[in-house]
């Protein structure tokens, strides 16, 4: 299978490169961390004019109907440059609206004003009491209709509080649906703070706060697997990124090094280690770009295998590469004067959103055709 990214694909990457590079440095990137918002206007206008946020969102309504490949080209750059802007949080929304929703009226207003980056979307996929399981929702729906009251709590919602709109599950009749919720609803209280890798998150209390069911042919429990796969695969695109940014750091590191008179670059131990570092994340990127390709299957099975061994197999580089790379830069490994302790922070978050290495190989094992060693 080839998984050569064509020539508008490649100048897409380079140009997204090139602007992150001059304009998304990591001190840049610190100061928007430290600043109150935690995030940057200029950078999401700079995102728009680029045209990151058209890209998932269909040509109806305004986009460039981008696939998973097109997506995965951007989430590694992203990844690469530490970037934390609510990028990820709106092209999950945008692909739960493209899922759940009719593709016109207020889903298809609303997809418009998200690739002109006028509103920022965000799927409040956790509860408190239910760490990985999607489907143990406690959050309940009220009303006649379209329009319904919501009463629960989402926990973790990642940029929620950056967020214009807000896609929530929760349940109606003891089934799951989706609903769509205005940050400027009646009802609903907002508590933000800061995770440990720089990204911003937040609780919502929702008490009969208004909401918009919608009403796609395909707007249940399935649905919601299936956005959060693709939100998983975005994440796993993004440690991509993340992986060549630590790897390239480390390298670089160990050359300036000196121990005995000489760079620990020339160790011959080291750079077996170092090599390991690179197999890990080639690994991790071949079973990626396969994931991406099978999202789109029409077998739910096929994708969710896909998607498991793709976040079990990245989580498990992630961990690795991150735990050499804090070693081999020694005690500035764990300083935040230096770029590999936040890479390594962003890669442990990834590797613990919408389900760790454990939670993906109980559910692979899961799957049809998934047999035993000696069955």
């Amino acid at each position: 299978m080839d998984f050569t990214f064509n020539d508008e694909q490649q100048q897409f990457a380079d140009a997204l490169r090139r602007y992150l590079e001059k304009s998304y440095g990591f001190e840049a990137r610190q100061e928007i961390v430290r600043s109150e918002a935690g995030v940057s206007a200029a950078h999401w206008a700079a995102f728009t004019e680029l045209g990151l946020t058209a890209l998932p969102v269909p040509e109806a309504q305004g986009g460039f109907n981008g696939g998973p490949i097109d997506m995965l080209v951007v989430m590694q750059e992203l990844g690469r440059a530490l970037v934390v802007e609510p990028y990820w949080a709106t092209a999950v929304g945008i692909e739960a609206l493209r899922l759940a929703g009719t593709g016109d009226g207020e889903d298809a207003a609303l997809l418009e004003r998200a690739a002109q980056g006028e509103a920022r979307l965000a799927v409040a996929f956790h509860e408190p009491q239910a760490r990985y399981d999607l489907f143990d929702v406690a959050t309940t729906a009220s009303g006649p209709g379209a329009q319904h009251t919501l009463s629960g709590t989402k926990s973790v919602v990642l940029h929620g509080a950056q967020a214009d709109h807000w896609i929530v599950p929760a349940r109606v009749n003891g089934e799951i649906a989706l609903f769509v919720v205005a940050r400027d609803a009646a009802g609903v209280a907002i508590t933000e703070y800061r995770t440990i890798d720089g990204q911003r998150a937040a609780t919502l209390e929702f008490s009969g706060t208004p909401a918009r069911r919608l009403a796609g042919e395909h707007a249940g429990a399935a649905a919601l697997e299936h956005i959060a796969d693709y939100g998983t695969l975005l994440l796993c695109a993004e440690a991509i990124g993340a992986l060549d940014a630590l790897n390239h750091a480390t390298v670089e590191y160990t050359k300036t090094r000196q121990q005995f008179g000489q760079p620990i670059a020339r160790f011959q131990v080291l750079q077996h280690r170092m090599v390991e570092m690179l197999i890990h994340a080639e690994q991790a990127r071949s079973i990626t770009y396969l994931a991406a390709m099978r999202y789109a299957s029409e077998d739910a099975n096929e994708r969710r295998r896909a998607i498991s061994a793709a976040k079990v197999r990245v989580g498990q580089a992630a961990r690795f590469v991150g735990q050499q790379a804090v070693q081999l830069h020694g005690g500035m490994g764990v300083t935040s004067e230096v770029a590999a302790a936040h890479l390594f922070k962003r890669l442990a978050i990834i590797e613990t959103t919408l389900g760790d290495v454990d939670h993906h190989l109980a559910r692979f094992a899961t799957l049809p055709g998934f047999a035993v060693a000696g069955d």
